[in-house]
């Protein structure tokens, strides 16, 4: 009999249709979704390494990617179409501001997790210094460079930089907006959750006691102490 570790690997590698097929049947009689909507470099990619790790089906995040375009004129719809396919998703487009308020109204009775930093000092610090190693040479990326990144496509960095930070084009890192770009976020997840704290798991993967608070939060078993760290900056 095939481990699990090879029927996921081999979902993956699979056709997006095929791969879709699978996964709906799969998913038979298993409604509940779980969304992770941190922000990008807040241990986002723990978190999928952790459910993948409790058996949970994961979004496939090159198909996700393509969702950007939707997101920018605001038409929800083909992320919820995108979410009949899996049980869990992280990253972009659900790690953008406005996706978890039609997820959670599409998905009656699902799990938000909240990622965070110990602060945005420390946020702000970790996503220039990945987005300078990718892009730049470990320098903050400029317009030009963001203009060149390949993240799926060309140039998609500067597109998601536009659309969530409202930075000047000559300073698109600029240190004052992002820092209020995180915490408004925070803020507005917390606010939106505010009667229904069940819903939301806020945690910092880093803190030693959040990968048990993870897996209670999920209903799940712990197989491990901490959370896999993974993408480190």
């Amino acid at each position: 009999m095939p481990s699990e570790h090879f029927t996921k690997s081999f979902i993956q590698s699979i056709r997006p249709n095929t791969r879709n097929i699978i996964n709906r049947i799969r998913l038979i009689g298993n409604n509940q979704k779980i969304f992770c909507i941190g922000l990008n470099k807040t241990g986002t990619t723990s978190i999928k390494k952790a459910m993948q790790h409790l058996g949970f089906i994961v979004g496939n995040q090159a198909e996700a990617q393509n969702l950007l375009k939707p997101w920018l004129k605001r038409d929800f719809q083909p992320i919820i179409n995108y979410c009949k396919y899996a049980q869990a998703f992280q990253d972009s487009p659900f790690s953008f501001p406005y996706t978890y308020i039609p997820l959670d109204q599409a998905f009656p009775n699902s799990k938000f997790i909240l990622t965070i930093r110990d602060d945005a000092e420390q946020w702000y610090s970790s996503i220039t210094r990945f987005h300078g190693k990718k892009w730049s040479n470990g320098a903050i990326p400029t317009k030009n460079d963001l203009l060149n990144a390949v993240n799926g496509t060309k140039g998609r960095p500067w597109i998601v930089n536009r659309a969530l930070f409202c930075t000047p084009e000559e300073d698109p890192y600029q240190k004052e907006k992002l820092i209020a770009f995180y915490n408004n976020y925070i803020h507005d997840v917390k606010q939106y959750f505010k009667y229904r704290t069940e819903d939301l798991l806020i945690i910092n993967v880093a803190n030693e006691d959040s990968y048990l608070k993870f897996c209670e939060f999920l209903g799940k078993s712990p197989i491990e102490k901490r959370f896999p760290w993974e993408n480190k900056t």
